[in-house]
C-alpha cells in the first residue's frame, strides 16, 4: 500500500460538482492499494498517518501529529500510485489491486485512522474526483507499507 501524505491548511474533494469531503487543517492522503496488500498494510499506513510528527510545535520543530493539532484527514483512493512508468511513456497499472479488493482495504484503513480518534473525510471510490488543497509548508511524505522507499 502506498500513500502520499500532504500537510494542508484545507482540502476538499468534489465529484460531479458535489462536495463529498472537506477538511480544514490536517492531512490529505492519496492512497493506492497494491496487488497482494492485506489488512496488515492497512494497519501500517493508518498508524503512520495518525502518528506522523509533521506539524510544528511551539519551537517551530516538526514534532506534533495531526491529532496533537486537532486536525483531520482527507483520504482519496488513487490507483495510479501503483503506476510503473520505468519502461516507455505509458504507465502500467498491473500492480494495482483489483477494485473489489482495493475498496474494502481503503475503507479498513480509514476505519483504523478513525479508531485513533481522528475525523476522516473521503472521496468516492472509482469516480473522477477533483481534489483541491492548500499545501502547508509544503510538507509531503511518501509512505509504502512494503518499505520499498
Amino acid at each position: 500500500m502506498r500513500a502520499v501524505v500532504q500537510r494542508v491548511k484545507w482540502s476538499h474533494v468534489d465529484v460531479d460538482g458535489e462536495r463529498v469531503g472537506t477538511i480544514e487543517q490536517g492531512l490529505m492522503v492519496l492512497l493506492g492499494v497494491m496487488d497482494g496488500d492485506t489488512e496488515a498494510d492497512c494497519d501500517y499506513i493508518a498508524k503512520k498517518v495518525a502518528l506522523l510528527r509533521i506539524f510544528e510545535d511551539s519551537e517551530d520543530k516538526m514534532n506534533l501529529s495531526v491529532g496533537d493539532v486537532g486536525g483531520s484527514v482527507l483520504v482519496i483512493s488513487q490507483f495510479t500510485l501503483a503506476g510503473d512508468a520505468r519502461h516507455g511513456n505509458r504507465p502500467s497499472f498491473s500492480n494495482a489491486a483489483r477494485p473489489e479488493i482495493a475498496e474494502p482495504l481503503c475503507e479498513r484503513t480509514m476505519e483504523l485512522i478513525r479508531a485513533k480518534g481522528l475525523k476522516v473525510e473521503t472521496g468516492r471510490f472509482r469516480t473522477h474526483m477533483e481534489v483541491s488543497l492548500l499545501n502547508d509548508g509544503p510538507v509531503t511524505i511518501l509512505l509504502d507499507s512494503r518499505r520499498e522507499f
